[in-house]
């Protein structure tokens, strides 16, 4: 059992910080004393069981990778719960690859999609496509249809009622391909938008170029960029085509950095990994999450305004657990004057979200939700920022007071960089 583990510690690669001849996992023995990861695990938090723990979850990775044993349907079913926060790689001292593995798993099993399924995987695919779905959806939301269609109990049924409880306006027109500094200018960056945050987030964009823009970088928006992938290859479908294509689009752009506004992007596009290394690295070299980018870029002489409210945030999985970025967030609201700054209670603990997990399990991702919106009941906070779209969106319980830190800071710019 367990064969894929790799010692060698001491010929680690400085790519991913794992062993060379591949993840370690540790012994199961190792695994079942440790038990660092239960605590951290939500579904144990939700179901207070051993079989919704990691260490559970990783005897059935290896049943199906390495030991070729039949794997029962309750197991399964425990394994297919994880909302793949990854927590548990955070709580590990063995340093586990467990989203790794968990998507090798995926891969291996080759899940075939139900049919709304496809189709989200089509328009996300299909940038023109997904453009006539968003028109729909703005008509949608002004047909007075809203309400009834929600009352009629179908959004349920098929599984829509979490994604359409979350549904804005869209924007339907591109972003221009150049956003010029509007000081002097200090180079060239280039802004990752996601699939739906373009259309669906366009006010985190927009304060991003706004605030790169009067730091003094001037922003490219390549058209032909796409989603990252993240949301095929975390529901065991191929994320290839896509990874390749990003790569090379920013590939081809004279920049300083290739940034990107939402963690849970950031997250799946550290871990680009092709069949053409050289090019992989190339793109995860001059990634950089635009929170970090600012705060090392900051001009001394840009103050922003003061503000009195009180701000808790919220630190997204994808964030706190893989790109483990979460301080650049703190120490750049910390340049609005006044502000009060707090974390939010539980922070290791998912919001339910987990990219399609409110989706594909809305019971599960409803009670998580609950528990995250009673801490920020509890906070007393004016507002909660979180560096990840679907996340902020997820929490947003009143319309208004969930959004990403960069939208507040860019409220704070003087008149003068408007």
């Amino acid at each position: 059992m367990f064969d894929f583990m790799d010692m060698a510690f001491d010929n680690m690669s400085s790519d991913t910080g794992m062993p060379i001849g591949g993840p370690y996992i540790p012994a199961a023995g190792e695994c079942m004393r440790c038990g660092m990861c239960v605590s951290s695990c939500p579904t144990f938090r939700l179901f207070q069981i051993d079989e919704e723990t990691p260490r559970r979850r990783i005897r059935t990775l290896s049943k199906l990778l390495v030991e070729d044993l039949q794997v029962s349907a309750k197991e399964l079913t425990h394994l297919d719960n994880c909302v793949q926060c990854r927590a548990c790689e955070t709580a590990c001292p063995s340093k586990m690859a467990y989203g790794q593995l968990f998507d090798q798993a995926l891969e291996q099993r080759q899940l075939k999609p139900k049919l709304l399924a496809k189709l989200g995987f089509y328009l996300i695919e299909h940038k023109r496509w997904r453009l006539h779905l968003l028109a729909g959806i703005a008509v949608y939301l002004h047909s007075g249809l809203r309400k009834p269609l929600q009352r009629s109990g179908l959004l349920t049924k098929f599984g829509l009622a979490n994604a359409e409880a979350m549904l804005v306006k869209p924007t339907l027109w591109p972003l221009a391909a150049s956003y010029p500094a509007r000081v002097v200018s200090r180079g060239r960056v280039a802004l990752f938008t996601g699939c739906l945050a373009e259309h669906l987030d366009r006010e985190t964009l927009l304060a991003t170029i706004r605030l790169l823009n009067v730091t003094g970088y001037e922003v490219l928006v390549p058209e032909a960029q796409g989603c990252c992938g993240a949301i095929h290859q975390h529901n065991g479908q191929s994320a290839a085509d896509l990874m390749a294509n990003n790569i090379t689009v920013f590939n081809a752009l004279d920049v300083k950095a290739v940034l990107y506004a939402a963690s849970g992007c950031g997250a799946m596009l550290s871990e680009y990994q092709t069949e053409d290394s050289a090019a992989s690295q190339r793109f995860t070299r001059r990634l950089v999450d635009v929170n970090e980018f600012l705060l090392t870029h900051w001009p001394e002489d840009l103050q922003l305004m003061p503000s009195s409210r009180k701000v808790a945030v919220h630190e997204p999985c994808s964030q706190r657990n893989v790109l483990k970025n979460q301080s650049s967030v703190y120490a750049l609201l910390q340049k609005i004057p006044e502000l009060q700054i707090t974390a939010l209670a539980d922070n290791q603990l998912c919001c339910g979200a987990g990219g399609t997990y409110l989706l594909s399990h809305p019971q599960n991702a409803g009670r998580l939700r609950e528990m995250k919106q009673q801490c920020i009941v509890a906070a007393e906070a004016d507002n909660v920022v979180s560096s990840n779209f679907v996340c902020a969106a997820y929490l947003d319980i009143e319309g208004d007071k969930a959004y990403h830190p960069l939208v507040l800071l860019a409220g704070q710019l003087p008149t003068t960089n408007l």
